[in-house]
This record gives structure tokens, sequence and C-alpha cells, in this order.
């Protein structure tokens, strides 16, 4: 009698490895297609940058964001004539900001500085920094997308 049901107990065996084995591709797939996503969410340089408008401005910094997953240094650039815009730029992480020698105070609002960046393709005051000079001459890479911005 026992042999009887063998054949019930090898086939719920093989449903058993086959079911593991559809458990382990579903979750892999699952796994790829939010990566996927988050991948494609994030947008890249030439998304939002144009590599054809290099910028160099000179201004005052009012404002930094220490935040993930880009930082943003904000300056305030007066033209020839007198009025100020206050321009963004966009950063790299904090994280990448601390590996090429930035700290919290390295940037204080108020100081004057050079950035050497490529400006938004909207036209808008907004722009993509590569690198920070201090007063002094001291270069700060900025870490972020563009390139050579000092990615670490």
């Amino acid at each position: 009698m026992p042999d009887l049901f063998m054949p019930d107990l090898f086939m719920q065996r093989l449903f058993m490895q086959r079911a593991g084995l559809f458990k382990t591709i579903a979750s892999a797939a699952i796994a790829l297609l939010t990566t996927a996503g988050t991948a494609a969410a994030h947008q890249s340089f030439a998304a939002e940058f144009d590599l054809n408008k290099p910028l160099k401005i000179h201004g005052g910094i009012t404002k930094m964001d220490w935040i993930n997953p880009h930082s943003w240094i904000y300056v305030d650039v007066r033209d020839a004539n007198g009025k100020v815009t206050n321009w963004h730029f966009e950063l790299g992480s904090p994280n990448s900001l601390f590996r090429n020698g930035w700290r919290k105070d390295a940037v204080p609002v108020g100081v004057e500085v050079d950035i050497l960046a490529y400006q938004a393709k909207t036209g808008e005051s907004v722009g993509n920094a590569t690198m920070i000079k201090l007063p002094g001459g001291k270069a700060l890479l900025t870490g972020g997308s563009a390139p050579e911005s000092g990615k670490q």
C-alpha cells in the first residue's frame, strides 16, 4: 500500500519546489521593477542642465541646504544695473560634499564666492555647480552630477 502513495508524495515535493522557485523569481522581478522606477525618477545632468551654457557667477551666499539627494546653495548676484537676482545651484549630496572637504561652516551666509556652473535648460536663475571659489582662493569641488564636479 505505501507504493500507491509514493507518486502523490513525489508530485507534492515537485510542486513545492516549483512553487519556491516561482516565489524567488517573482520576488526578484518585483525588486527589479521597484528599483527601475526609482532610478528612472532621478533626473540626469543632461535632462536639466545645458553643457553648452557654462556660468561664472560672483555673489554673496544667502543660504545653504544640506539635503539629499542634492544639496543646494543660494547666492545673491548683482548685475551692472544694481538689480539683485537670487541664484540656486545644485550640488552633490551632503556625503559627497564632506568627501570633497566641505564642512558645515565652509560656506557661511554673507561670504562672497565665485561659482563655476552650468545653467538650467529652462533659462531660470538655476545652475549645477562644479566648483565654489572662496575668498583667499580656496576651491571646493561640488561632487555633483556635472562634468568635472569632483565626484568621488
